[in-house]
């Protein structure tokens, strides 16, 4: 994976951190017995989910590979194996 952009964008960031904030929000309130806290770290978790969507479809996401660019690429991967 070292060789490929995958999960480096600005969209994959910004969602991950948006979850990762949601999940201990949610932990610490499950600790603590708070049920409404809970729903709303869930709450969090969805939003981003929503947000990294949206940054992607607003071309912030890792660009669509073309078909002569997926073609080498298979070319490529079939030449290592020999």
């Amino acid at each position: 994976m070292a060789g490929s952009s995958h999960g480096h964008t600005p969209a994959a960031w910004t969602g991950v951190t948006i979850a990762f904030i949601g999940f201990c929000v949610s932990g610490t309130f499950m600790v603590l017995a708070n049920p409404l806290g809970v729903w709303a770290g869930l709450a969090v978790i969805l939003l981003s989910l929503v947000v990294g969507l949206a940054m992607s479809a607003a071309g912030l996401g890792a660009p669509k590979e073309s078909d002569v660019v997926r073609q080498a690429r298979i070319e490529a991967g079939q030449m290592q194996t020999r």
